[in-house]
Formats: C-alpha cells, sequence, structure tokens
C-alpha cells in the first residue's frame, strides 16, 4: 500500500487537474453553478427545521434547529455527494482507463476532492449562521481539521470500494442512493445522539458517521472536546475501511480495462 501511495503522490498534477476538470463539468452549463452545493444543504435545513421545531420537536439541546441541523447536513452531504458522483468515475472515463495509464485510484479520489471543494463552499453559510446565533468558538475548534481528515479517510475508502464494484456490477450505482438514504437514519442527523438507548450506543458507533457527527456538533456548537470513545471508534474504523477498500481497488485496478 505504501509503493501505491506513493505512486500516487508522484501523479499529484494529474490528480489536482482531474479535481479542476470534475469541477468544470459537473456545473457545466449549470445555471446556478457552485451554489449547488449551498442549496442541498441549506434545503434540506430549513426543511428540518421547520418540521422538527414545529410539528415534531426534536430536543436539540438549547441549540437552534436552523444550525443544530446544518451542522450535521454540511458534512453528510459531502459524504453523499462524494459516493455518488464517485460511484460511477471509473465507468464514465472507459476510455482513458482501457488507452492510459495512470493509478486508477485518481478517478474516484479526484471525485471525492471535487466534493469537498463544494463543501469548503457551502461551509462559509455555515460560518454565517454561527455569527447570526452568537456561536462562541472555543479551545476545542482546533480539532475540527482533525474530524474532516477523518471523514475524508472514510469517504475515500467507500468511494474506491463502490467504484470498483461498479465495474464488476452496475446494480451498485442503484444500491447506493437507497443505502445512503438508510444510512442517514442511523445518524444523528435528524435527532441527537442522547436519544439513542444507553444500552445500544456502543453499536450505534459502529457507524463512523455517527461519531464524527456527534463531534462536529460538539466542537463547533457545543464548544467541548469530541467523546474520545466516539472519535477513537470512528477513526479507527474509517482506517480500516479505507484500508481494506484501497487493498482491494489495487487488485482489481489489472482487470478495469478488461472489464469495461
Amino acid at each position: 500500500m505504501l509503493t501505491d501511495l506513493r505512486e500516487l503522490l508522484a501523479y499529484r498534477e494529474l490528480l489536482i487537474t482531474w479535481v479542476g476538470r470534475d469541477l468544470k463539468v459537473r456545473y457545466k452549463q449549470s445555471l446556478m453553478g457552485a451554489a449547488w452545493a449551498i442549496l442541498q444543504p441549506l434545503s434540506a435545513t430549513i426543511i428540518f427545521a421547520i418540521i422538527f421545531s414545529r410539528f415534531v420537536r426534536v430536543p436539540t439541546g438549547g441549540i437552534p434547529y436552523p444550525i443544530f441541523y446544518y451542522s450535521a447536513l454540511l458534512p453528510w452531504a459531502f459524504l453523499s455527494s462524494s459516493i455518488t458522483f464517485g460511484v460511477s468515475s471509473l465507468v464514465n472515463n472507459m476510455n482513458l482507463v482501457t488507452k492510459i495509464y495512470f493509478p486508477r485510484e485518481i478517478l474516484p479520489i479526484a471525485s471525492v476532492l471535487a466534493s469537498f471543494v463544494d463543501f469548503l463552499i457551502a461551509s462559509l453559510i455555515f460560518v454565517g449562521m454561527m455569527l447570526f446565533y452568537r456561536v462562541p468558538v472555543g479551545l476545542s475548534i482546533v480539532t475540527l481539521p482533525v474530524l474532516v481528515l477523518i471523514q475524508i479517510v472514510l469517504t475515500v475508502g467507500i468511494v474506491l470500494a463502490a467504484s470498483a464494484m461498479n465495474v464488476y456490477y452496475r446494480d451498485i450505482r442503484f444500491v447506493v442512493p437507497v443505502g445512503l438514504q438508510l444510512w442517514m437514519y442511523l445518524t444523528p442527523i435528524i435527532y441527537p445522539v442522547t436519544l439513542v438507548p444507553e444500552r445500544f450506543r456502543g453499536l450505534y458507533m459502529l457507524n463512523p458517521m455517527a461519531g464524527l457527527i456527534d463531534s462536529y456538533r460538539r466542537v463547533i456548537l457545543k464548544a467541548q472536546w469530541p467523546n474520545p470513545f466516539y472519535l477513537v471508534t470512528a477513526a479507527a474504523i474509517s482506517l480500516l475501511i479505507f484500508a481494506v477498500a484501497y487493498t482491494y481497488f489495487k487488485r482489481s485496478e489489472a482487470l478495469f480495462a478488461d472489464i469495461i
């Protein structure tokens, strides 16, 4: 794996170029362009805030509903967008895969990094919401880059595995939307972790996004340090998923051109 990672690093200029190409293609002939990166989590935030503050009251610990939901929907949109675009990245670029040699993982990783740019753009709205609601920033904010890095590792791992499997089984692209929807309900986006019964919480935290979403809210909205158990569990599972997925991807790489 270290050899593969060094080779990927040697092709970093191609990776950066492909990220730019992905962004251009994604918003080409789009009326609103990059604004869609903001509208996706923002529109869901507005809907959730109305429903769960007016009709079905969900406890948020005194945190205003809009920023409570946006703080979770922002990283979730990054994950969802990365998987949606990344799954078909190999199949959609079959001409390159079959004719030119380069580390094939560049294609799915570029999809993740392009979605990360969208994530950064949408984060500007979140900064504005924090200023509007006068959310204090504590020292725990220094752990935010660590949380983002863990999520990137998790996301890249999932996209690598899913994009490789999609080469063999084209049904994967149909499974992804259903899987993401179910996964969202198993993640504390609509509700806080405290609503999960204590006896099930250890099992619940095997979902790495659960620990990450809870940590995002603690660090940003409550000025608290992440729960060590939640964070270590999320980091360990994310690294495991990445290692297994990257190994599977590289072992399958030699057959991509023949199958596509």
